[in-house]
């Protein structure tokens, strides 16, 4: 063979050859090269693989694919080094291109005007309350307060974050939230040259302009500019006005306590404001407070040990607001709904932080329409004052002054806010009672449970389906079980009540606590509490456990009044939102729809809407909603609830066309503490206690018939007190002995339908004869009267659940 020859046959076997040096190669005719090829005969039929000069072709490296000829190491770091390169030549064309603007932080303050749903002026908010002082003036320990907040590094950066300028590109970009991270240099330049906009181009602008006045202002100049235009809430622009907003003083006189105070707020104004703010805020912003001093200590700013003696409720709690002109009344509750769903808006759709939001909405030139029907909000505002505030009397009774109340009115099919009330003004109790969610809804939570159960198709501990005919043991008392073990939990029913054999209907129109107690158990509390989340409530850190079945988590009238809504709207969630449409010159925010989509089903709500209706017809609100003289025929649902110790109480229900959720809540004047409303008005009824089927039930039938239509029900269901029964009751469990159908003492007056003779048991429904006999009996639990051992009611005290 020769040398062409050859080397086409090394090529044919997989690849060529590396050439072989003269002195290695033999002559084609020579015995080495007949054994050579011989060789490569024998290897190759021994393993079927071609063999060139020794190695398999399996062996040999493949040809270097076109992937790899195109991202060598080489093209690859050039390809990096160029896009260095432009991007350091775009940033310095964006540095001479950008120049640092005029000031209009002044500019920018506008009044905000708030409209009702029908176009008319509510009030019109924005006297500006701005004073910028020298920093001079401003003491030593409180200026590293501001530092110790937001910048710890402010003395020593060139006035942008690197980091956190490009976490928040991103963040713009991909639509990711809010931006974190911001320099104190950062922030007055959006404060005082540029607007809260998120957006990429005003990022970069926020970027250059950082860089430009870090070089051209002084630090103590930029930290004075940066004090000066911040928000701090309560219209307050600016740290002198803030002093006086919160303090009563000068920025002057400032203690480093109070200091602290003033620079936490700036993460969230309105919620940090400790008249106003929820029990969460307060636990937040005193947090806050206490991650400030700790800084300055770790910056060598304050002494340790007088750090150590420091106290917020001693040294830093802030005075009552004076309140901004406009919002006296009800006006204000209005204005700071509005503001907050404004603000909430916003931080979902531009990716703003909560101070961010604030400050682009409080006195910035919007117009602001509300869903707010005038002629509603005049009802409700007319019925509390006549069904209760006219008569209290705290000159005469003591906690007469510390009945609180509140409200929310909803249309189920809009989802709009027609109506609120937060309290008697604004001016004299800042924290919204229609609002908040300090205070325990009780049994109105109950309709959840039963929410839940038919949802679920939900079976008893003996694999009876759970509907409004389900019999279960109504013992007050009575320890819950889970397949024949007890979970340690067994309330008490208003008064100790025992209501033996029971219907889920009967037990809802009386509010019996041991029935709903079990009925959560055989549900699954997890899938109690998800229903609760879908329907609307904020169950962020609530268990699930049986106890929440007493309704022992907070929420507000305005959360209820949602619920009940997506009861009312045929299991469609109801988000209720005060917002009809917010505009700002030539900007307007887009207000999503209030109505989603079915969270429940049709027929599980209307269940639940079928047996609601017997709460009014023949329960716990039957004396002032059923029996009121302005229902006019109309149709009607609802749930009483009462707290442990009547520290609440409540009504939430609806006509076809309207939800109105009302809750009283007793409050000490001075700690705003939780504490019983017994005795109010001088009420000797029930004994004394303010049930949820007394003033409120009187406040929402004054206001409800005086405004609602008298649309009909749609239901698509066969159960409850709404239609005629088409089942046998069955029972939740076998018993283990037969208890009396007779309570062990007579109900209370208010939970005595007016429609049921004297000698009817609790244990049956309208429905029953006295003579019909049941399928079986239901299992016995404590004995009668006993007190059970409950975590959330350590003094043994019932839960009213009514």
């Amino acid at each position: 063979m020769g040398r062409a020859e050859e080397r086409r046959a090394r090529q044919r076997g997989g690849h060529r050859a590396a050439p072989k040096s003269r002195r290695s190669q033999a002559p084609a005719s020579s015995p080495a090269a007949t054994t050579a090829a011989d060789a490569t005969t024998a290897a190759r039929s021994a393993d079927g693989a071609t063999v060139v000069g020794g190695r398999s072709a399996k062996a040999a490296k493949p040809p270097k694919g076109r992937i790899r000829r195109l991202f060598t190491w080489k093209k690859m770091l050039g390809t990096f080094l160029g896009t260095c390169l432009l991007g350091i030549a775009g940033f310095v064309a964006l540095y001479m291109y950008v120049d640092v603007p005029q000031g209009n932080a002044v500019a920018l303050q506008e009044s905000n005007v708030y409209k009702f749903s029908d176009g008319t002026v509510l009030a019109r908010v924005g006297k500006t309350n701005r004073e910028s002082v020298d920093l001079a003036k401003v003491p030593t320990e409180v200026q590293h307060t501001f530092v110790a907040a937001e910048n710890k590094s402010f003395y020593h950066d060139s006035g942008i974050d690197m980091r956190g300028l490009a976490r928040g590109l991103f963040n713009t970009v991909t639509g990711r939230g809010t931006q974190g991270g911001s320099t104190i240099t950062q922030q007055y330049v959006k404060n005082y040259y540029l607007n809260q906009d998120q957006t990429v181009s005003r990022k970069l602008r926020e970027m250059v302009i950082s860089l430009k006045v870090d070089r051209r202002l002084t630090k103590d100049e930029i930290l004075a500019g940066y004090i000066n235009t911040s928000y701090y809430g309560r219209n307050a622009y600016g740290i002198q006005a803030a002093a006086q907003a919160y303090y009563h003083t000068d920025a002057s006189k400032l203690t480093v306590q109070r200091g602290a105070y003033l620079a936490a707020l700036l993460q969230a104004p309105s919620q940090y404001d400790w008249t106003a703010a929820t029990p969460l805020g307060r636990k937040l912003v005193e947090a806050r407070w206490n991650y400030v001093l700790d800084n300055m200590v770790k910056q060598h700013w304050l002494d340790a040990g007088k750090r150590q003696g420091m106290s917020f409720m001693k040294d830093a709690k802030p005075k009552e607001p004076k309140g901004t002109p406009g919002e006296e009344g009800q006006k204000g509750y209005l204005v700071q709904l509005a503001n907050q769903q404004l603000e909430d808006r916003l931080m979902k759709t531009q990716g703003m932080t909560r101070s961010q939001a604030e400050a682009a909405v409080v006195e910035r030139g919007w117009t602001i329409t509300l869903n707010i029907d005038k002629k509603k909000q005049a009802a409700l505002e007319k019925a509390v004052k006549s069904q209760l505030t006219s008569k209290l009397n705290p000159k005469k009774r003591k906690v007469d002054g510390n009945i609180q109340a509140g409200a929310a009115s909803v249309d189920p099919k809009t989802g709009k806010i027609v109506a609120l009330y937060g309290g008697q003004d604004y001016f004299k109790h800042w924290i919204s009672n229609a609002t908040r969610r300090d205070y325990q809804p009780a049994s109105t939570f109950k309709p959840v449970i039963l929410a839940a159960a038919l949802e679920q198709n939900a079976t008893t501990q003996t694999g009876k389906p759970i509907t409004a005919d389900t019999i279960y043991d109504g013992t007050s008392g009575r320890q819950v079980l889970d397949h024949g073990s007890k979970v340690g939990f067994g309330p008490p029913n208003e008064d100790h009540v025992d209501y033996g054999p029971i219907t889920v209907q009967k037990a809802m129109n009386q509010s019996v606590n041991s029935v709903f107690a079990q009925m959560g158990v055989d549900v699954g509390m997890t899938k109690v509490m998800d229903t609760a989340k879908k329907l609307g409530m904020d169950t962020e850190g609530m268990q699930a456990v049986p106890a929440q079945t007493l309704g022992s988590m907070g929420a507000s009238p305005l959360e209820m009044a949602g619920i009940y809504a997506t009861f009312a709207n045929h299991g469609n969630k109801v988000t209720p939102s005060i917002l009809k449409s917010a505009e700002q010159k030539n900007n307007s925010v887009d207000i999503p729809g209030a109505i989603g989509g079915p969270v429940i089903s049709r027929t599980a709500a209307d269940s639940v809407t079928s047996v609601l209706t017997g709460v009014v017809d023949d329960g716990t609100a039957s004396e002032n909603v059923a029996g009121n003289s302005l229902r006019d025929g109309r149709q009607v649902a609802g749930k009483t609830g009462t707290s442990d110790s009547n520290k609440s109480a409540w009504f939430t229900g609806y006509t076809p066309d309207l939800v109105t959720s009302v809750g009283l809540f007793g409050e000490d004047r001075k700690s705003q503490a939780h504490v019983s409303m017994m005795g109010a008005t001088g009420l000797l009824k029930y004994p004394g206690r303010v049930n949820g089927g007394t003033y409120p039930a009187m406040i929402w039938a004054a206001y409800t018939f005086g405004v609602a239509g008298d649309a009909k029900f749609d239901l698509n269901t066969t159960q409850g007190a709404g239609v005629e029964p088409t089942q046998t009751p069955t029972f939740s469990q076998k018993p283990s002995q037969t208890p009396s159908n007779t309570p062990s003492s007579a109900p209370p007056s208010s939970s005595a339908p007016p429609s049921r003779s004297p000698s009817q048991s609790p244990s049956q429904s309208p429905s029953q004869s006295p003579s019909q006999t049941p399928t079986g009996t239901p299992s016995t639990g404590l004995p009668t009267g006993g007190t059970p051992e409950d975590p959330l009611n350590p003094d043994g005290g019932p839960d009213s659940g009514q």
